[in-house]
């Protein structure tokens, strides 16, 4: 977007999540479960928003749907172009921001979003355009992470150590149905809930925060920006541990999502 305040964050997104690539082995399932959770079918047009490594957009497309996909890291595009190759889909990949949409009003069927759209800093900008592009009568799904289980506590404790900029909204905010409601509005109805889990082998937690650091863009952050305070990036990464610990078990960490589904009106 043209003097966006937030370009300098968005930048570092970008550069972050770049390494995410190995986490769609985890997300892959998930991506299923969120396709079926929006019933999309044969024939729709989809919008995948924040489309990663594509694992949504190709799920989609396997079903029949017309599908397309956007996201800010041109790496995680090469990716998904690549996923979608192998099974021989033509999709449309784009490097662009969920703030600036760039499609027509109502060009979608469905738009869904996988872990994505919540990291973008003005939830209302994001929210607008992913109902802009959106038909009356189509489906808005997406998964987010809640603000009390694994992911949104790593998020708190992520945000203790590097506070986001000032005026950007938590991603974890998104895992919550009452500010979900609230951010969707009367433009939508029929809103509806739906827990499910994606669950992460792991030796142990420190094996788990070990593939954080090499795949997870805020985590990848925070460590680069802690390199120089070894007491610090230390106490971090024991509280992190601790905190694992609590959904670890049998060589599993359980990562419990949210996903939201509504009908815009």
């Amino acid at each position: 977007m043209t003097n966006d305040p937030f370009s300098q964050f968005k930048a570092g997104q970008r550069e972050a999540w770049a390494l995410f690539s190995p986490m769609a082995t985890f997300t892959t399932p998930p991506a299923a479960t969120l396709v079926e959770f929006a019933a999309v079918r044969e024939s729709d047009k989809v919008l995948d928003v924040a489309c990663g490594t594509g694992v949504v957009a190709v799920t989609a497309a396997l079903r029949g749907a017309n599908t397309r996909g956007l996201d800010l890291s041109p790496v995680l595009l090469e990716d998904a172009a690549a996923n979608a190759a192998t099974v021989g889909l033509s999709i449309e990949f784009l490097e662009g921001d969920a703030e600036a949409l760039p499609y027509d009003d109502g060009t979608f069927d469905v738009v869904l979003s996988q872990f994505g759209h919540m990291f973008a800093p003005r939830p209302e900008l994001a929210t607008a355009e992913m109902l802009r592009v959106l038909r009356p009568g189509g489906t808005i799904a997406f998964s987010t992470w809640p603000p009390d289980l694994m992911i949104g506590s790593i998020f708190s404790l992520l945000g203790r150590y590097l506070p986001g900029p000032t005026n950007a909204a938590p991603p974890s905010q998104w895992g919550d149905p009452n500010i979900v409601r609230q951010r969707l509005g009367d433009a939508v109805k029929d809103v509806q809930f739906q827990y499910d889990d994606m669950v992460m082998p792991a030796l142990s937690p420190k094996h788990y925060l070990a593939h954080m650091e090499r795949t997870a863009g805020p985590v990848i952050k925070l460590v680069q920006t802690l390199k120089d305070e070894p007491g610090r990036l230390t106490q971090f990464r024991a509280e992190m541990e601790l905190l694992i610990a609590r959904f670890f078990s049998h060589n599993r960490v359980r990562q419990t999502f949210l996903m939201t589904r509504a009908t815009k009106c």
